[in-house]
């Protein structure tokens, strides 16, 4: 079989891109969020989400806790529009938004109500930092689920949340999709 693949240089191209809702206080415990793509599992208990210079990141100076939520297909115009305006221009960026804000249980930050399942974080390092923003490192103190979410097991459904990815090539939103395999097993048949 005969390829020609094409080169596009270095990209942000990791594919897929959750869209993180990230929900913080600021120092009058007004409640803001924003979208981000650039972040993942950075250890068992810690998350990695790479910030520019936001109002989040003002926020972050004054509170260490913030939670980190799951845009869906329900949501993503929400979702969007918290990632296109700042909280620093926009006074009623979240009544906009639409979303209910709850103090999460164990750190002082907003739990958006619309959004199906979210983590409480604390800040654990800043890396990188420079006026442009920062690498944040988090530790993952809970996580959250709306009971609707849940399977059989008691546990979220990830298919049920109907969330959605950043495609960082076209510049659009993708639905996850079902089910197509069982991790840590179905690989076993090539043994």
């Amino acid at each position: 079989m005969n390829m020609t693949m094409k080169s596009f240089n270095a990209k942000p191209w990791i594919l897929p891109q959750p869209v993180l809702i990230i929900g913080t206080y600021d120092n009058d415990g007004k409640p803001n969020a924003m979208n981000a793509a650039w972040g993942g599992q950075w250890d068992m208990n810690e998350i990695m989400i790479s910030l520019g210079s936001h109002a989040t990141t003002d926020n972050l100076k004054v509170n260490d806790g913030f939670t980190v939520a799951f845009a869906t297909v329900g949501t993503m115009v929400a979702a969007d529009y918290v990632g296109i305006v700042s909280g620093r221009n926009t006074p009623d960026k979240m009544q906009k938004a639409g979303w209910t804000a709850q103090k999460a249980p164990n750190v002082n930050a907003p739990v958006f109500m619309e959004l199906p399942m979210t983590m409480e974080c604390r800040v654990k390092e800043k890396l990188d930092e420079s006026e442009s923003g920062y690498n944040l490192v988090a530790e993952i103190v809970n996580v959250l689920c709306d009971e609707k979410y849940l399977d059989l097991d008691g546990n979220p459904d990830v298919e049920k949340m109907e969330l959605i990815t950043y495609n960082p090539v076209q510049h659009t939103y993708i639905q996850l999709g079902k089910t197509v395999g069982k991790a840590f097993s179905d690989g076993a048949k090539l043994k």
